[in-house]
């Protein structure tokens, strides 16, 4: 590789200076091999495709033709490392070079989205993206949160689309720095301020695209965190559809866009009045049934109707007390013949019992003159007068004899 030698008093133009440039830098490097990670992978119209190699120190414009495009035999996407054939090119209106690739194959998975996925499973495993955590988003909120840079696209779209659907919603920005060195303090500091003195009802956290380098602040551990312990609803809203950062599901809500966030965020205002005439309605339809119902209940409640009412209650009850009344009279008088029953049995029985009846079969009583009993031969003697009670009538009598002796079992 040979460089022409210039007096060094020559004076070049711009054009001339970046030919010579490009004549020896295209001539030197007509066929490069170089690896490096995928960023900013932008697929043009033309079918042509536009990214920047880079590693730890360095970065590197590169195009893929068409044609060459067509030849790929995978996806290439961000983050991807990969190894990359082509020649250097100087472009000369914005006086850059870059690498015109030829070919491109895989050199095995780019360092920043390895260290996403694992930073990723192990926010999982703590649970800091668990559905059970995320808040739900308030129907009616009065201020909206915006933690972004103050002069970044993504504010002026929330708040042209904020004012476009509710023009009376209060937007309260947080400025931050969202994308460099000491990007992910400030986002948290912002996040933070905004719970401690409850500025708003809903916090979106966001920016607009950029590469994956620029919204790496908002996977940053930090950032995670402080996104999943806010008790503000959080709409993350980095980049755009296909852009993602991990404090997308640390999150309650994720939102494509910055413009989508402040859809989700703020309710439209015709959609309330509609919403809030519908309740009012419903609610004057409620009210008038309620009255209605209430106006035939009084209606109800004329002397007619009451002595009616009173009738259909007291008829049941009388019913019921004739009914148990003939119960009680008809148990009464069934106690009452038993009872009988029983008594005549009982009489029957005192009077196979009474002496009166013992002397009609034959038996008599007799006593000593004092009326005494005389139950042994014993208690008399031979002369004494003694009285004989049959079933009928009464015998005085004089003992002429007094044996004591049991004669075939007869005293």
């Amino acid at each position: 590789m040979n460089s022409p030698i210039l007096p060094q008093d020559t004076v070049f133009t711009v054009s001339q200076i970046t030919d010579l440039i490009k004549e020896i830098l295209e001539s030197s490097f007509r066929t490069v091999k170089i690896e490096g990670e995928i960023s900013n992978w932008r697929p043009s119209s033309a079918g042509h495709i536009y990214f920047t190699l880079k590693d730890n120190n360095s970065q590197l414009k590169a195009v893929i033709f068409r044609g060459a495009a067509y030849k790929l035999n995978f996806r290439p996407k961000d983050g991807d490392k990969v190894c990359c054939t082509g020649s250097l090119s100087v472009y000369a209106p914005q006086g850059n070079y870059q690498i015109i690739v030829n070919t491109m194959e895989l050199a095995g998975a780019g360092n920043i989205l390895q260290m996403l996925e694992e930073r990723k499973r192990k926010l999982a495993a703590e649970g800091l993206f668990d559905n059970s955590r995320k808040k739900a988003l308030p129907l009616f909120p009065k201020t909206i949160g915006v933690v972004t840079s103050p002069t970044g696209a993504a504010i002026r779209d929330i708040l042209n689309v904020s004012k476009r659907r509710n023009p009376n919603i209060n937007i309260t920005v947080l400025p931050a720095i969202v994308q460099g060195e000491g990007a992910a303090q400030t986002i948290v500091r912002m996040i933070e301020i905004a719970n401690f003195y409850d500025l708003c009802d809903v916090l979106i956290v966001g920016r607009g695209g950029g590469s994956l380098e620029d919204l790496l602040p908002f996977s940053e551990e930090s950032v995670v965190r402080a996104v999943a312990a806010s008790h503000i609803p959080v709409i993350s809203a980095v980049g755009h559809e296909i852009d993602w950062a991990l404090c997308d599901y640390s999150a309650d809500r994720r939102a494509p866009t910055p413009s989508a966030a402040a859809e989700m965020a703020v309710p439209l205002k015709t959609d309330l009045q509609k919403t809030l005439s519908a309740y009012k309605q419903e609610l004057y339809t409620t009210i008038s049934n309620k009255l209605e119902q209430k106006r035939l209940l009084i209606r109800s409640f004329n002397p007619e109707n009451l002595e009616i009412s009173f009738r259909n209650i007291q008829q049941p009850l009388l019913n019921r007390f004739a009914s148990t009344r003939e119960s009680l009279e008809q148990n009464i008088r069934e106690k009452i013949k038993d009872m009988r029953t029983r008594i005549a049995g009982n009489l029957t029985i005192l009077e196979s019992a009474s002496p009166r009846e013992i002397f009609k079969r034959g038996y008599s009583m007799v006593t000593k003159e004092d009326g005494s009993i005389i139950r042994q031969a014993s208690q008399i003697t031979q002369g004494s007068l003694i009285k004989i009670i049959p079933a009928e009538g009464e015998i005085t009598a004089k003992v002429t004899e007094v044996k004591t002796e049991v004669i075939n079992g007869n005293i």
